[in-house]
């Protein structure tokens, strides 16, 4: 952004506090207009070679929460309680899957944070059924077995993959999915409920018609 747009959003924020008025009724017609007339002109006086690297740059961060080598750099995460639900849910259900596998079994459990049907809160989510068989909601809390972390390294790219989906990260993936399962089970819901995406080895569904399986 040029530095006459950088002053001229200033000015826009200055009238909007001093006479919000005035902004609504003369601002947004003209300095907001102009402003868009001259982020226009100059992206189109920008080389070409220059403008593809500004959209690469402003891009890149997106595209690389997916990439298994810089999520290698990034250093180790840590959080509270939500955190640690989220990325434990993410190492014991996904861990063998690749990177946008991880991510797309995040979505399902934020997806489900937001929805009115599910619980509020990851933990809630992820704990929702408790231990009992064929209740539980993520196979890993009622398989019997102890929840015990094995592969530091895969947990603590979970825990990263946690981290990056709790600073909104975009939802790209799997489309509102609230529900999943692997591909060598079939479950009774799949049938009732829409799919949405195929990633690695799970299918994931959204509800249809607000209808949750029993």
């Amino acid at each position: 952004m040029s530095l006459l747009i950088s002053k001229k959003l200033n000015l826009l924020i200055i009238l909007s506090i001093v006479a919000p008025s005035i902004v609504v009724a003369d601002v947004n017609k003209t300095v907001i207009d102009n402003i868009f007339h001259m982020d226009q002109k100059y992206r189109a006086d920008m080389p070409k070679s220059r403008l593809k690297w500004l959209i690469r740059a402003t891009n890149l961060d997106h595209k690389r929460i997916y990439s298994k080598s810089h999520l290698d750099l990034l250093p180790v995460k840590k959080g509270g309680k939500q955190w640690h639900c989220f990325a434990q849910a993410l190492y014991f259900e996904a861990r063998g899957e690749r990177i946008k596998g991880q991510f797309a079994v995040a979505e399902v459990i934020l997806n489900r944070m937001d929805s009115k049907d599910f619980p509020n809160s990851i933990c809630g989510v992820v704990n929702q059924g408790g231990l009992r068989r064929h209740k539980c909601q993520f196979s890993y809390m009622c398989d019997g077995q102890y929840e015990i972390v094995r592969d530091r390294q895969a947990f603590n790219l979970a825990g990263k993959i946690a981290k990056i989906m709790m600073r909104g990260a975009p939802r790209e993936l799997t489309t509102g999915a609230t529900f999943y399962h692997s591909a060598n089970v079939s479950p009774r819901w799949s049938k009732e409920f829409r799919k949405t995406a195929s990633i690695g080895r799970h299918y994931f569904y959204t509800v249809v018609e607000n209808e949750i399986a029993e």
